[in-house]
């Protein structure tokens, strides 16, 4: 299987995961000209922009040690985007979760990073 399908494989399963945690997937794999976005998603009133990493094993660490504050800068600047395609109020609740896949273990973290504004020097 190649690397691209096995990505979209395992986001379609991070998706199912999200859905049966009661999220709206709202897009798969959005893109602006700043990168793309794995998932986007509505629990409640919250839009949440979702990061997708998999391991088949941990002998690399764990997935979330993928998303640096490089990758979450970039996803902040595609979520802006976002915002600002829709049209959405200023005032729109937001955050950044994360699905790590280990295996066949799915594991979410809500708030797994802060916004990060436009801006702000790369570390």
């Amino acid at each position: 299987m190649n690397k691209r399908k096995k990505g979209a494989d395992y986001e379609e399963a991070a998706a199912e995961y999200l859905m049966r945690s009661g999220y709206q997937i709202l897009e798969h794999n959005y893109r602006s000209r700043y990168g793309e976005i794995d998932l986007i998603a509505r629990e409640g009133k919250t839009l949440v922009f979702v990061e997708v990493k998999y391991r088949t094993t941990d002998l690399c660490g764990d997935p979330l040690e993928a998303v640096s504050f490089r990758k979450q800068l970039r996803i902040c600047r595609v979520a802006d985007r976002y915002l600002m395609q829709k049209r959405c109020p200023p005032d729109t609740p937001c955050r950044f979760d994360a699905v790590a896949i280990l295996g066949e273990r799915i594991r979410l973290v809500r708030n797994a990073f802060p916004y990060i504004p436009a801006g702000n020097p790369v570390r």
